[in-house]
């Protein structure tokens, strides 16, 4: 009896799977046969699943890409040279780290020494002012080779007028001359070398003279007159000075004017002379009328900068010796004895107490102290 259709067809089918089934299988084990091979290798062991052994061998090589694409190291520096970083720093550095770095070692010395871009900016300021004379600025800017553009000499009382010429002499395309409290510089000595600046076609457009001996407006006329030539904005400039502690300072980097000092309207000496930071006073057309004058003539607040008036300075006493108009008096934290208040200036001469926010000013502090010591004599 025949088998009906179905089951033959049923069987052919299964036939058909067992012949795909058997040629697909030798390629899975070749496939698995080159992974398996690797760690079999490395680990030593039986050869392990073909499923697991991809995802093995990828973390395997991953190592040994990372290592390949990684920079060779710096080489050191040799042994006793300076490393190379310190020569890029160079340029960075003020002048007391300069000479410091010229006596380290002879390759620092060298690279100090003849580098003349080192040298196109020298600033001389304390502690080092009092021990620079005209033999040590010369031998300082001559480093410069003729390139020197920017001096910067602050409370150089051993600098003299003929010593500065020399320098300038040397290098004429100096364009910043910061001269600030060199008491042995006078007004003359000033003018010829900015008219020698002007003869050698300088372009000298920024002066600090504040502090300069002997000077006059005579003085201050002719030097404006000579950098209006080669700047006509010098005489246009005449943007306002608002006096404040920074402003006081020897050197005062925030100003932008050509030149610092001015001649005071009320006792005609050339100094610093400082506007008014109150809108009233600015709005006064009289040159006379407004409050526009050096430290001497007119008291200024620390804290605005704003005139204080007679009654002012009697009501607000503060505990240092600076000056404080009324209405900033009020807004600042007082001493609990005596009720003074410290200017900014001065705020770290506060006596802190046990209450929080509160402080004790030096001298009530002293008068304490004492009245204690009493009490214990006796």
């Amino acid at each position: 009896m025949g088998k009906p259709a179905g089951i033959k067809i049923r069987r052919t089918a299964i036939q058909i799977d067992k012949l795909v089934a058997s040629k697909r299988s030798p390629t899975v084990q070749n496939l698995g046969e080159p992974n398996s091979h690797l760690i079999s290798s490395s680990a030593g062991a039986c050869q392990p699943s073909p499923l697991s052994s991809p995802v093995t061998s990828h973390h395997t090589m991953l190592p040994t890409t990372a290592a390949a694409s990684a920079p060779p190291p710096l080489p050191a520096p040799a042994p006793g040279e300076p490393h190379a970083a310190l020569f890029l720093a160079l340029g960075y550095m003020r002048l007391p780290e300069l000479l410091a770095c010229w006596r380290v070692c002879r390759l620092l010395g060298e690279a100090v020494a003849g580098d003349t871009l080192l040298w196109r900016r020298v600033a001389v300021e304390p502690p080092l002012s009092n021990r620079v004379t005209d033999e040590i600025l010369a031998k300082l800017t001559a480093r410069a080779e003729g390139t020197l553009r920017s001096l910067h000499l602050v409370g150089c009382s051993r600098v003299s007028d003929a010593g500065l010429l020399r320098v300038v002499e040397q290098n004429p395309g100096v364009n910043e001359l910061y001269v600030p409290t060199c008491t042995g510089l006078t007004g003359d000595g000033v003018v010829k070398i900015v008219q020698l600046l002007h003869e050698h076609k300088g372009n000298i457009d920024r002066l600090r003279l504040n502090g300069i001996s002997r000077m006059s407006k005579h003085h201050l006329d002719v030097i404006m007159s000579v950098m209006s030539k080669c700047n006509p904005q010098v005489q246009q400039d005449r943007s306002p000075l608002f006096y404040n502690h920074r402003a006081r300072e020897v050197l005062n980097t925030n100003d932008e004017r050509p030149i610092d000092v001015d001649v005071c309207p009320l006792c005609t000496n050339v100094r610093l002379v400082f506007d008014c930071t109150k809108d009233d006073c600015r709005k006064v057309k009289h040159s006379l009328l407004r409050c526009r004058g050096c430290y001497f003539c007119i008291t200024r607040c620390e804290k605005c900068g704003g005139c204080i008036s007679p009654e002012d300075r009697t009501e607000a006493d503060l505990a240092c010796s600076d000056f404080m108009c009324l209405d900033c008096w009020l807004t600042q934290s007082k001493c609990s004895t005596c009720n003074r208040p410290y200017c900014e200036r001065h705020a770290n001469l506060m006596v802190p107490l046990s209450m929080p926010g509160q402080f004790s000013c030096q001298r009530c502090a002293e008068l304490d102290a004492s009245l204690e010591t009493q009490e214990d004599g006796y």
